[in-house]
């Protein structure tokens, strides 16, 4: 028979896993609704809701580690609000020449996600260790990204987003695995982190569907 502790950790997991996943639905559907407002941006200005996501993802955590958490859920639902506006133009676009692309992307990416968060969540040992080398991974696809922008290369943008989809597959694995053990105070930043992987998988999908198109 379980011990009462062992019930009380597995009741607190759960309710964290459950507060984790609901504010990333919720920031998906701000990210949606951002999709939509911004469907005719276009052009240099498409810079500026980048540039105020990624404000956002700072001040979150700061505003988390300062114990300041409506703000912090916040700036984590205006994130997503402005990553949907910043991409809203390139989805009206792929849907405007192929809507089953869209769909497909959304598609593999809540199977992709939910594949690899499950295997993650359900490995015990604690995998945080790879961090380090996500992180350094990621860091050589912004370099490969660069180096494409200047430099064609045949087939180069599947490659990308192939590898791409590798490497956040990883913090997918991660993520979920960080989950396990995440205590209250990291719920909103494990939030923003699943969010942000499932919005890249997505991106990376949608390249891959969308072709040459």
């Amino acid at each position: 028979m379980n011990s009462p502790a062992a019930a009380v950790t597995r009741e607190q997991t759960l309710s964290i896993f459950s507060q984790v996943m609901g504010l990333v639905a919720v920031t998906c559907g701000f990210a949606a609704l951002g999709a939509y407002l911004g469907r005719d941006l276009n052009g240099l200005i498409i810079i500026l809701p980048w540039l105020a996501a990624f404000a956002c993802i700072i001040g979150l955590n700061v505003a988390n580690r300062a114990g300041r958490q409506q703000l912090a859920l916040i700036l984590l639902f205006a994130m997503g609000l402005l990553l949907g506006i910043a991409i809203g133009y390139t989805i009206k676009a792929y849907a405007t020449l192929d809507p089953t692309v869209v769909y497909q992307a959304v598609g593999a990416t809540a199977l992709f996600v939910a594949a690899l968060g499950a295997g993650g969540y359900a490995i015990r040992k604690d995998l945080s260790f790879l961090y380090r080398f996500a992180f350094i991974a990621l860091l050589a696809l912004i370099v490969f990204g660069i180096v494409l922008f200047f430099v064609s290369m045949p087939g180069g943008s599947m490659i990308y987003a192939f590898l791409g989809l590798a490497i956040f597959g990883l913090f997918v694995v991660l993520d979920f695995n960080r989950l396990r053990r995440a205590g209250q105070q990291e719920v909103i930043p494990l939030a923003a982190g699943i969010f942000l992987t499932v919005f890249n998988v997505f991106l990376f999908f949608l390249r891959i569907f969308g072709g040459n198109r």
